[in-house]
């Protein structure tokens, strides 16, 4: 078997550790009248109706499982997922939008969760089910912002290298549903929220930007982040007057910790990185691999976190330290992208290819970098293979690497290598795995 193959397997078995149904059934059950979710346990003789509301890449196959256990106990119900990550439902809508940039579908599934939260009573309990993707598919603009406004500002935190959490500090504050506002609008009806978390450090006010989980962030917060990246006179002006009313006390501010919409809350992480992490490194050690996982909370430029991967496997290669090959390195995260070109790509891609003019010549390296959601920013691939030799090989093609790098191109240069991972929606979204393997002397 290829070291390629085993790339994909060890990648692979990371997916299916936090397959998004097998998720939910591992933490939520019926015995009887009880609904036991997580430690919690609610009696559902006591409950009137209960509906499900969601949204995010993997809130189909979610959706799936909650059906299974509630069947006909769903009073109402409805997901919104990104286009082409839709599966059969029987009880619940399901909704497709716009991903990464919101879209008018968005907005219509966005008011339809909402109608579901503001009908529930005190003695109805709404299971919310929310995975990577859920910032985008629920765009709720407060007026007199609208979706023009907030496509502008999503383009613009994307395209100047912001991180998913300052992305979401702002969306947050633009937002009926986000930042705490779907637990606003529901209460005082209970509310369980299942989550697959796609941010480091599982921060459940970053996670679809935490429509049920209080919002540490402020308007003051949202203009220090649209100044430290030099985007103020890009921004609408209708995204400005909403902020700068806010900062003075025109506009109510998200709802914090302690605020009472909080108080029938659970908020339950069910899938994350490193769950993913743990079983690719049983799936490398099982193929015969020493396999370190070497962190679940990679951030940073993917350039320059590409570095520091092959420092690490350059350092295996020639001393046998951190441990020696036959070796594999796992890394977990979410890197980000500053774009100066032209190009198309995504991060990981963007990572892959920074790897490949890192290891140019160095021979028994390989890496795989991928998002675990199946797609690569605007691209339909998940990621790209790199190894000692996809330099040489570009250039003996008379592709230029470091050309491509520098205008962001690492789509159209791995489509020219033939390096491109494809392996469709996967209904899933924990961030991204990168996979390394330092293959033994003459392997």
């Amino acid at each position: 078997m290829s070291i390629k193959q085993d790339l994909v397997a060890i990648f692979q078995a990371g997916l299916k550790a936090v397959d998004p149904e097998v998720a939910i059934k591992r933490h939520v059950r019926k015995e009887g009248s009880l609904l036991i979710l997580g430690s919690h346990s609610v009696d559902l003789k006591e409950i009137e109706r209960v509906y499900v509301i969601g949204a995010g890449k993997g809130t189909a196959p979610m959706a799936v499982a909650l059906e299974d256990i509630l069947g006909e106990r769903i009073s109402d119900g409805a997901v919104t997922v990104k286009y082409g990550h839709g599966l059969p439902l029987r009880r619940i809508r399901l909704f497709e939008a716009g991903h990464p940039v919101p879209d008018e579908a968005g907005v219509r599934a966005t008011e339809e969760l909402l109608r579901i939260a503001r009908k529930a009573g005190d003695k109805d309990l709404i299971i919310a089910a929310f995975s990577g993707g859920g910032s985008a598919l629920t765009p709720a603009p407060v007026a007199p912002v609208g979706l023009e406004e907030k496509q502008e500002v999503t383009r613009l935190l994307l395209a100047c290298g912001a991180t998913i959490g300052e992305i979401n500090a702002i969306r947050k504050h633009l937002s009926r549903i986000k930042g705490g506002g779907l637990a606003r609008a529901a209460y005082p009806a209970r509310i369980f929220s299942l989550i697959l978390s796609d941010v480091v450090g599982d921060l459940l006010d970053v996670i679809a930007s935490g429509p049920t989980a209080p919002d540490p962030t402020t308007f003051e917060d949202c203009l220090r982040i649209i100044d430290k990246y030099g985007i103020r006179p890009d921004v609408p002006e209708k995204v400005l007057k909403v902020l700068e009313e806010g900062v003075a006390g025109v506009r109510p501010e998200t709802p914090k910790k302690g605020d009472p919409v909080f108080n029938n809350v659970v908020n339950l992480i069910v899938g994350n990185n490193f769950m993913a992490l743990d079983a690719a490194q049983q799936e490398a050690t099982k193929r015969g691999y020493r396999t370190l996982i070497m962190t679940s909370r990679m951030e940073g430029e993917a350039r320059e976190v590409a570095k520091v991967i092959s420092a690490i496997a350059k350092e295996c290669a020639a001393t046998g330290r951190p441990v020696s090959p036959p070796a594999c390195f796992l890394f977990g995260g979410e890197t980000t992208v500053t774009i100066k070109g032209d190009g198309l790509g995504g991060r990981n891609q963007e990572l892959a290819l920074a790897c490949a003019v890192e290891l140019d010549g160095w021979n028994n390296i390989w890496v795989l970098s991928a998002g675990t959601d199946g797609t690569d920013g605007p691209t339909d691939v998940a990621g790209a293979f790199a190894d000692g030799q996809t330099v040489s090989k570009a250039r003996n093609a008379g592709i230029d690497a470091l050309d491509y790098l520098r205008r962001n191109d690492s789509f159209n240069f791995f489509k020219a290598t033939g390096d491109h991972l494809h392996i469709g929606p996967t209904r899933t979204n924990v961030m991204d795995m990168v996979c390394v393997i330092v293959a033994a002397s003459g392997s």
